[in-house]
Order: structure tokens, then C-alpha cells, then sequence
């Protein structure tokens, strides 16, 4: 995507939005609602139009594409289907209009667990169930690139795991995958990347561990056998010190030179590690107006 602009009646709803989504990467699309999320996915694969700039999908515009149900699936804008069909039913009315063979219908449901339910009618499907058939839906053509907005809305924890560990699976065999949530925190355990979009723009974009450890100040949590004396060993290097209930709080001096003047003390210790933010943390400040720097 390159200076992606949408404006609705003068108002900017999308302003010059750009970033990639590499192959074997699922990457975090985040934002409130009214951010520009949708409008943005929408834009990917043709359903509304640019004011300017371009999308495009493995080097071509959507709408160039030779073979546009083998190289996108997406759940867009929601899933709907109708409730009176067979979830069969609704995925062979879908094959055939894109020229699928309808045996990859049997295929993708036993892919998302649904196999035992292809002739139960859509309406007595549980929003889970109904989740993890859009999904299907979107694999019918075994597509290179997948965008999913909000694809675990509705599931259970088990069903949240189920779609973790499956879109893990799809980019380790080489997808594109672009996943928009609410979930701020299960975003933060399924994707190697996060885009942050607040008010049309891109406030942030970045992997989920930079973006945490950025946030979290670049502090380290230190324990010892003598907190007191480690702590004026670490002051008298220059290193911002805060005593707390578990051990310390140390800013400005890295893990490893803490090691060395902790070794050099004689102090033994029991704890060393990098302090990170949670994801929903960096989330909240960032959509807020506040950037991390």
C-alpha cells in the first residue's frame, strides 16, 4: 500500500496510508473504531474506491489480477451468509461461481474443524461456527494472501487458540496474512507485526516485541541477595534506580552491565530481566495522541 487517501464528503477518512505485509508474516492491524481499519482493507481488494494512491496485492492492483481467488481470500466488513443454506450449500454456491472444484468445499471445512457440521443450516450456527466458516470461505482458493477483520470475534478461548495456532500455520507456508482486531492482547501473541492507524493515519508500525520493549522504557528488573548494596553500585554508575517490593527497577544501563557490576560487587543474583509493556498498554497511549519515540 503506497499513500493510501480516502475522504467521504471532504472529511479524510484515510490519509496517505502506507506499509507492506510480507510473505510469512501476520501482521497486526489496530485501531478504534472509526480509525480507518475498513475502509483501509476495503481499498486492498477493490470494494471501495481510493480518492488516491494505490494498493496492491504481490506487485498488482486487485483489480489486475489474473486470478484474483487464488492469490486473496478475505473477511471483510464482516461474515455474512445466508441462514437458511447448509454450510455445504453456501460454500459450493461460492466454488461455483469462481470456478472452484467443489471437493475443495469438503476440504476446507475439515480444514477449520467443521467437517461434522456441513449440513447443519448456517442459521443454527453459533457466531464462532459462523467465524470459522467466513474463514473457509476465505481459503477456498488456497489464496497466497489473506486479510481477516476481526476473524476471532466470537470465538471461545479454545476457538481463539484454534485460530492462533491455524494462521500461524498459513504464513510458516509462506502467506501474507493481515489481521484486524479488538483483541489488543491476543494480536500481541498471534502476529510477528503491528500497525497502529488512529484518525486515517499510521501512528506506529513496528514488530510486537520492539513495540513492547520500546514502551516499556527500556527498564530491567533486577533481584539480588543485597538490594541496598546493588543499588548503590548501579546509582554510582549512572543508572536511574527505583527500590520496589520484588527487588529493582533499573533504567539506563543495559542487562549486561548490570551482570558485570553486580559480579564485581559480590552480589548474587537472582533476577535479571528486560521490562515490557502489555501490548494493550502501548496500544491505549498511542491511539490516545501520544507516540512512543
Amino acid at each position: 500500500m503506497r499513500g493510501l487517501t480516502k475522504s467521504y464528503g471532504g472529511q479524510l477518512v484515510v490519509d496517505r496510508v502506507s506499509f507492506d505485509v510480507p510473505p510469512g508474516r501476520v501482521v497486526g492491524f489496530l485501531g478504534p473504531n472509526g480509525a480507518g481499519k475498513s475502509t483501509t482493507m476495503r481499498m486492498i481488494i477493490g470494494l471501495t474506491a481510493p480518492s488516491s494512491g494505490e494498493a496492491r496485492i504481490l506487485g498488482t492492483p486487485f483489480a489486475k489480477l489474473d486470478d484474483p481467488v487464488h492469490t486473496v481470500g478475505s473477511i471483510v466488513d464482516g461474515v455474512g451468509h445466508h441462514p437458511g443454506r447448509r454450510a455445504i450449500e453456501e460454500l459450493r454456491v461460492n466454488a461455483r461461481a469462481v470456478g472452484i472444484p467443489l471437493d475443495r468445499c469438503d476440504e476446507v471445512l475439515e480444514l477449520v474443524g467443521l467437517e461434522n457440521a456441513a449440513h447443519k443450516r448456517v442459521g443454527a450456527y453459533s457466531l464462532g461456527m459462523r467465524q470459522r466458516l467466513g474463514i473457509a470461505q476465505a481459503m477456498l482458493g488456497d489464496p497466497r494472501v489473506l486479510l481477516l477483520d476481526e476473524p476471532a470475534n466470537g470465538l471461545d478461548p479454545q476457538g481463539i487458540l484454534w485460530v492462533r495456532r491455524f494462521l500461524r500455520r498459513l504464513a510458516d507456508e509462506g502467506r501474507s496474512i493481515l489481521v484486524s482486531s479488538h483483541l489488543i492482547n491476543e494480536v500481541a501473541r498471534l502476529a510477528d507485526d503491528v500497525i497502529v492507524i488512529r484518525q486515517g493515519r499510521i501512528v506506529t508500525e513496528a514488530s510486537v516485541a520492539q513495540l513492547t520493549a520500546v514502551a516499556g522504557g527500556a527498564a530491567v528488573s533486577v533481584a539480588s541477595n543485597d538490594d541496598v548494596r546493588l543499588h548503590r553500585v548501579l546509582a554510582a554508575e549512572g543508572a536511574e534506580v527505583a527500590a520496589g517490593s520484588h527487588g529493582l527497577t533499573v533504567r539506563n544501563l543495559p542487562p549486561e552491565r548490570i551482570g558485570e557490576l553486580a559480579l564485581q560487587a559480590g552480589v548474587a543474583l537472582r533476577e535479571l530481566r528486560p521490562m515490557t509493556a502489555e501490548l494493550e498498554d502501548v496500544f491505549m497511549e498511542l491511539t490516545a495522541g501520544g507516540e512512543i519515540a
